[in-house]
């Protein structure tokens, strides 16, 4: 199962916006990238692992099958953490455009 990386959103207004407001804002969209980027990088190392596993046990190299099955719900938590992060981002995104001003 592979993923894609989600495309960052960008502003509209890169012009108007001030040098101290678009540090502010680099800081906040590199901690949330950086949850995101280590999220998808746990996803696929899980996974590519939890594949390896079953290679090994479909040729007979592996001596402990409870390996595969450790692998797979690990690979499985880490896909569900992922999508769950990604709800609840898009939650938070319509309830910020909910907002009136």
């Amino acid at each position: 199962m592979e993923f894609t990386p989600i495309a960052p959103i960008r502003p509209l207004f890169d012009a108007a916006e001030t040098q101290s407001t678009q540090s502010a804002r680099n800081a906040g969209g590199t901690l949330f990238a950086t949850v995101f980027q280590s999220a998808i990088d746990n996803v696929r190392e899980t996974d590519a692992q939890r594949v390896e596993l079953e290679y090994k046990l479909a040729t007979g190299q592996l001596d402990n099958p409870a390996e595969l099955t450790l692998a797979a719900s690990k690979a499985s938590n880490s896909a569900l953490l992922l999508m769950e992060l990604r709800n609840k981002a898009l939650d938070v995104y319509n309830e910020l455009m909910r907002i009136s001003l």
